[in-house]
């Protein structure tokens, strides 16, 4: 039995409510509550990038990545604009703006429920800033490209206003104005471009309200919002030229087709093998891309792992690991990303078949730390 009020779930789905019944103007308001008590602390033009944020923080009922999403974009941005000392203004200028635009459903009940959430919400942040280095907190994004290669799948191409400190490997939280103050994480499926542009791989899943959208309602010419990129494990060690044995699982494909351009961009003698894994050919959502990479560069081999397709070729039937194990060359380094079951599967077995820990690269779990990693 609950023995304090912000433990008593009833209160926490009411907040919850109170929260999804204000109105994204609302920023506006708190933008002008802040400044009533502290002149200068937020630009106008973020606030209703960070009330939105703050706001789905206190709340809270996130997953672990959702999370740790928020709080790598929150961390950043209470240390980008120094807001840090006036934590305490701030929370407060939340709770009195939620507090007029959620009548009449606002208690005094909610109040004390929220003013705890707020100070867990704080002490998170604190611990995020800590972590975070220096840099901007978000990136305006203009979407150029929309394609749908199969039904739940989009490949969105964005052009940042200011360049992204992007490298392969990576991931990135992503916002859209359609679904304001959550925050995903996506890695990027490309090398730094001359124009700066960024290709992102989203698959549509049963319970993503942010990538339902991104997937089936954004279009051309809309804006999304990036936060700051962070190293997920899956970086190439610049000291290092071992060859590469890749292997791709979905949109896990991405991170690693980043990492394919990285090498061909810079050629050091390394070869490349790219295992990807699919149900059926058809399933092979990047297919075109990805053959211009194996014809253009005689270095990379490219192969599909195909599950459920009886017409494909016996040496391409089978999971992507164990197509790939049938790859596996000693000195090479292994890339695994995919589903999460699909990458504790592969570390499990790669390991039990004495592959070096050193050589064997994952993404790490988004929910140990607020400045990581990647995911769908």
């Amino acid at each position: 039995m609950p023995t304090a009020i912000d433990d008593d779930l009833p209160a926490r789905v009411s907040l919850a409510a109170a929260w999804e019944s204000v109105d994204v103007r609302a920023a506006a308001d708190f933008w002008c509550t802040v400044e009533d008590r502290r002149t200068g602390l937020l630009p106008r033009r973020d606030a209703p990038l960070f009330f939105t944020a703050l706001g789905r923080l206190l709340v809270g009922g996130d997953v672990p990545a959702n999370r740790a999403a928020l709080l790598r974009v929150l961390g950043h941005a209470y240390r980008h604009f120094d807001l840090l000392p006036h934590a305490t203004t701030i929370g407060d200028a939340l709770l009195a703006t939620v507090a007029r635009h959620a009548q009449p459903v606002w208690t005094s009940q909610l109040t004390v429920v929220a003013e705890r959430a707020l100070c867990r919400a704080t002490q998170a942040i604190r611990r995020a800033a800590a972590l975070a280095g220096d840099g901007r907190a978000w990136w305006h994004v203009e979407v150029i490209g929309h394609d749908r290669p199969s039904p739940d799948i989009a490949i969105l191409t964005v052009r940042p206003l200011r360049r992204l400190p992007l490298q392969p490997g990576h991931a990135v939280p992503v916002c859209t104005p359609r679904l304001p103050g959550h925050w995903r994480w996506l890695s990027p499926a490309n090398a730094p471009r001359p124009d700066g542009t960024v290709e992102l791989h989203v698959r549509a899943v049963p319970a993503g309200t942010v990538s339902h959208r991104l997937v089936h309602r954004v279009r051309p010419g809309e804006l999304l919002w990036l936060g700051p990129p962070v190293d997920t494990g899956l970086s190439l060690d610049p000291a290092r030229t071992d060859d590469l044995l890749l292997v791709a699982g979905g949109t896990g494909l991405a991170p690693l087709r980043a990492l394919v351009e990285q090498v061909a961009a810079a050629p050091d003698g390394r070869r490349v093998t790219l295992v990807v894994g699919a149900r059926t050919f058809t399933d092979l959502y990047d297919a075109i891309a990805l053959d211009k990479l194996q014809c253009a560069h005689d270095w990379l081999t490219i192969v599909p792992a195909l599950s459920d397709d009886p017409c494909a070729e016996p040496d391409e039937q089978g999971d992507a690991l164990t197509i790939a194990l049938d790859h596996h060359r000693p000195g090479q380094d292994i890339y695994v990303c995919g589903p999460p079951a699909m990458v504790a599967a592969a570390r499990a077995r790669l390991l039990a078949l004495g592959i070096p820990n050193a050589r064997v690269h994952m993404p790490q779990s988004f929910g140990r730390r607020a400045s990581g990693p990647c995911g769908p």
